[in-house]
């Protein structure tokens, strides 16, 4: 090279190869590298393995596995196999000499430049088609198993009388074989059409023909394939009528087919199929006419015909039959969705019956007594009163409560009583000292059940515990309870080793505990040990001296998680609840069979229809896969997680869900049947919250039977949102030991409100028994309001509480200071004719940071009550002996007489009594809150005297009246209707 600077070169430099050394230490960083990578893999498989093996669900991990390695070498094989073999054969059919142009001459030196790596290209191609292609097969290993074990449901689809199981699990195989040979062939006809061209028997500018003879035979197959495919998918889109969704007038999500589907999609889509067909033989009939001009023809014809067959015929269809006469060509097709969608979401045996809405009785008094026969009304809200749950009985920091509670029941004495349960969990957020050791070694699990009566509270508004303190004691008898496996519980632990677990706390300290379950996973061996290192960031894991001898790893802690994992072809419910069941808290998991193959079944999105005021705020209680669209749904399987081992069980409870069958068949053994439900564990089970809401949002419109009431729209009903709340979400149901009209005794139940479309008077009241093991469990009931008259509904009730005067003012009195007012549900009773609402209001006030239960809102018949108790607020409604009488004239005036007595004694204390009263009210209005706490210890202890005196008098055989219960009927409505203090002495309200 000439030197092209000004200045004097330098010395050259020699560029050798590196230093054996050098290369020594790169080649040994290479190893070390590609070795950490493959550990890396075999952490994450090794860990799983072993984490199935100790559930005792390795069958589930290795179908799985071998199942999608199976489709991964298959179809990845056949995927490079057939672009291989393309690329093979157009290389070898290339001509012996290329034309000589400018064109083949700038080809030649890619020729050249590639030929030394002929080989290894075509090794290099094959095998990336070959790997993209198995991965996306291995993620089609549910749908190979519904198809290798599908069962017949017994049911036919009505247009082309074929089993359901064709379109729920043989359909969907179909599709996507077919769209697996569509992307075979593309991509060799890709690579096919390139080598053509690289080696001159495909030519864009070169003069003479564009293509060979062999380059023409072989590219024609490729294109007769691709059409032939193209016929089979329009044969098979015949039946995919049956399951197509489409936005319909009636409703979103419609699957089936409609009159236009039946009368013009359906013969296109034979037509077009006949035409592919004879286009396909067009296109191999080039392997011995050697000219593309009638497949091209034929092409053309193929395409010309999909847009007038396929879209243009349809569209006139529509327009110039359909639309005049809608209703009358619809009604058919609108009859079958009907008919399927009812049997496919289970609402079929639904019964709809008439109700008035409105008393027929005059004499409301009488019906007093009938309410206690009606239901056993919960006044303890679950979704309310955790933190008081929290404050009460959370005892160490280390322990929390879900944010929402569980309803659940108990035979206590002889008779079921329904409870509001939580358990006292593990919570690390209380740890005061963080650190490894602490969060995984001695702070492993909560401890305890506590549980609370749901038809009452006590005298000061909190709830009435049957089970509770630390240990926990009470009416459930004994149990195991240490709870390692929980709603909160997300981390993992390591125990059994040789650091010992805080237990619990006494007043004599601190007691320890060390794990002797079989759950988890064995770390005495070295290999897991690092593998649980790699696999969870944890290097402290491999050589930590808190682990040892006996030390297992418990982790995938959560019900839910835990379920899903062993049963990953199950949807799981939102809502998993524990029960103390024998000697042991057993968590009860939900869990449905789905497809969206249900034909003329209408579609409908999981995560929508299950959505409510509770899930906004708790995601923990949104449904597992949550955006799958589904049009067919069973809750087949009943689950339990045991606290404090884990184990996991699945047992069989709908018997002849298809689903569930071809699942059992998939995966053998991991399926109890349902006669291994023992007694204890049946009396907990219950009606699923999640599969209930699907079955609500579908009623709104599927209540009607008819087609054309349907297509009108006129009787569409919407599920309200909740009035207690500003979240514009809808109500969430709600579980209450209720008696419907036609039930003879009360049953536990699921119960939830309609509103017309776009109003807010009530529709319709729906229910279903959720007794399991009895012969109404699952039985659906909606009570159909006149469309001729009103009734209120939930909104308008909760507008009628906050309005009245009197309540009004009594709330503005309860929010005095720094309290809160909350709402808590709102209960719906049929009654006599009528409806009646149950509402209970809890206040957080003064220093009190959780919620006490201070009044009861009631209102039946458009008569309201806000009383102190459930009792005197029913009292009051039905204006039986002891309610709260109205006040007097003279509303300024909150104080009259005390009343009289024979006795002196008694008299003088219900002077003090009337004082005290007279006073409280004073500093309500205020408000001076340590003057009313000290006037309402005043006026209980004057009571407390007359009473005294009372029964003195009456064991000495006195004649003088009893005194009444409270001065001024204790509270009169709207002005003296007063708030408790709370238990420190500080105002609650």
């Amino acid at each position: 090279m000439p030197d092209r600077g000004g200045g004097p070169t330098g010395p050259r430099i020699r560029v050798g190869r590196p230093s054996r050394r050098v290369r020594t230490l790169l080649m040994t960083l290479g190893v070390l590298a590609v070795l950490g990578m493959a550990f890396t893999m075999f952490a994450g498989f090794w860990t799983d393995w072993l984490w199935y093996r100790s559930v005792n669900y390795s069958s589930v991990f290795t179908t799985t596995l071998s199942t999608k390695i199976g489709l991964f070498f298959v179809f990845g094989l056949l995927m490079a196999l057939a672009v291989g073999f393309n690329l093979w054969l157009a290389h070898r059919l290339r001509p012996p000499l290329s034309a000589m142009s400018m064109e083949q001459q700038s080809l030649d030196r890619y020729r050249m430049g590639i030929a030394p790596y002929k080989r290894w290209l075509l090794l290099g191609i094959t095998a990336l088609v070959g790997l993209i292609a198995g991965a996306s097969a291995s993620g089609q290993w549910r749908t190979w198993l519904m198809w290798v074990n599908g069962v017949s449901f017994g049911q036919k689809d009505p247009q082309f009388h074929l089993d359901v199981s064709f379109y729920a699990f043989d359909l969907p195989w179909y599709r996507f074989l077919l769209g697996f040979g569509f992307a075979a062939t593309i991509l060799s006809l890709i690579a096919a059409a390139l080598t053509h061209y690289l080696y001159g028997g495909l030519r864009v500018t070169s003069p003479g023909a564009r293509a060979t003879a062999a380059a023409t035979g072989h590219l024609s197959v490729l294109l007769g394939i691709f059409v032939a495919l193209k016929a089979v998918a329009y044969w098979l889109d015949r039946y995919g009528l049956a399951v197509k969704s489409s936005d319909f007038k009636a409703t979103d999500n419609w699957t089936g087919l409609r009159y236009v589907d039946a009368n013009a999609y359906l013969p296109a889509k034979t037509i077009l199929f006949c035409i592919a067909v004879i286009c396909a033989l067009l296109f191999f009939a080039t392997l011995w006419r050697r000219t593309w001009q009638l497949p091209v023809i034929g092409f053309g014809l193929m395409v010309l015909s999909a847009i007038l067959i396929g879209g243009l015929y349809p569209a006139i269809v529509q327009k110039f039959q359909v639309q005049p006469n809608e209703q009358a060509k619809e009604a058919p097709y609108v009859e079958k969705n009907l008919q399927a969608t009812r049997e496919a979401y289970g609402i079929e045996g639904a019964q709809v019956t008439d109700y008035s809405g409105t008393s027929k009785t005059e004499d409301k008094t009488t019906l007093r007594d009938d309410v206690a026969a009606a239901a056993s009304i919960r006044v303890l809200d679950p979704n309310i009163v955790s933190p008081t749950f929290q404050q009460l009985q959370q005892i160490r920091k280390y322990y929390a409560f879900p944010t929402n509670l569980d309803v659940d029941r108990y035979n206590v004495n002889g008779q079921d009583q329904d409870t509001v349960i939580g358990l006292r969990e593990l919570n690390l957020a209380g740890v005061d000292k963080q650190n490894w050791i602490n969060n995984h070694f001695r702070y492993t699990h909560g401890y305890g059940v506590v549980a609370a009566k749901g038809t009452t509270a006590d005298t000061d508004g909190r709830p009435a515990f049957t089970e509770s303190n630390l240990p926990s004691e009470g009416v459930l008898g004994k149990y195991e309870q240490r709870i390692y496996y929980g709603e909160k519980t997300t981390t993992y632990s390591i125990v059994g080793g040789p650091q010992k677990e805080i237990d619990y706390s006494d007043d004599q300290g601190e007691k320890t505990t060390s794990y002797t379950g079989k759950s988890g996973v064995n770390l005495s061996n070295a290999v897991n040990r690092a593998a649980y290192a790699v696999a969870f960031g944890e290097p402290q894991i491999m050589y930590s001296g808190a682990i040892g001898e006996g030390s297992r790893i418990l982790y995938n802690r959560t019900p839910k998680d835990r379920v899903e994992a062993v049963a990953p072809w199950l949807t799981i419910d939102g809502d998993a609840y524990p029960a103390v069941v024998g000697d042991k808290v057993q968590w009860i998991v939900d869990a449905y069979t789905t497809t969206n193959g249900y034909p003329y079944a209408s579609r409908t999105t999981l995560g929508d229809t299950t959505a409510d005021s509770l899930t906004a705020t708790n995601n923990n209680r949104a449904v597992v896969a949550q955006q799958n669209q589904v049009n067919y749904i069973r809750n087949s399987v009943k689950a339990t997680v045991d606290a404090y081992t884990g184990e996991v069980k699945l047992y069989q409870w709908d018997t002849k869900d298809p689903v569930l069958k071809t699942w059992m068949k998939a995966f053998p053994g991991t399926v109890e049947k349902k006669s291994e439900i023992s007694g204890d564990l049946m009396a907990h089970l219950r009606y699923p919250q999640d599969l209930f809401k699907v079955q609500r949002e579908l009623l709104t419109r599927y209540h009607v039977k008819d087609a054309t009431t349907f297509l009108s729209g006129s009787e569409v009903w919407q599920v309200p949102n909740d009035p207690t709340n500003q979240s514009n979400d809808a109500v969430p149901p709600y579980y209450l030991s209720m008696k419907m009209p036609d039930q003879k005794a009360q049953a536990f139940s699921l119960t939830t409100t309609f509103t017309p479309n776009g109003r807010d008077n009530l529709s319709a009241f729906m229910s279903v028994d959720s007794e399991a093991g009895t012969s109404g469990y699952g039985k659906i009931r909606v009570l159909k309001l006149p469309t001729s008259t009103t009734v209120d509904g939930p909104k308008q009730v909760q507008s009628q509480f906050n309005s009245e005067q009197d309540i009004a003012e009594s709330i503005r009195l309860l929010k005095g200071g720094d309290s809160e007012v909350e709402y808590g549900n709102l209960l719906t009773v049929p009654l006599d004719g009528g409806l009646l609402y149950v509402e209970p209001v809890y206040v957080r006030g003064g220093g009190l940071k959780y919620p006490l239960l201070r009044k009861v809102l009631v209102s039946y018949g458009g008569v309201t009550a806000f009383e102190d108790s459930l009792d005197e607020a029913l009292n009051k409604v039905f204006g039986a002996e002891g309610a709260t009488p109205k006040p007097p004239a003279d509303e300024g005036d909150t104080t009259t007489p005390p009343p009289t007595t024979g006795n002196a004694t008694v008299q003088e204390a219900l002077e003090d009594a009337q004082e005290a009263f007279t006073a409280g009210q004073e500093a309500l209005k205020k408000p001076d809150w340590e003057a009313y706490a000290k006037a309402q210890a005043e006026l209980e202890a004057a009571l407390k005297r007359a009473e005294d005196a009372q029964a003195a008098a009456d064991r000495s055989g006195g004649s003088s009246p009893k005194p009444s219960s409270s001065p001024s009927a204790s509270a009169q409505p709207g002005t003296t209707a007063s708030p408790r203090p709370s238990p420190s002495g500080s105002p609650s309200g």
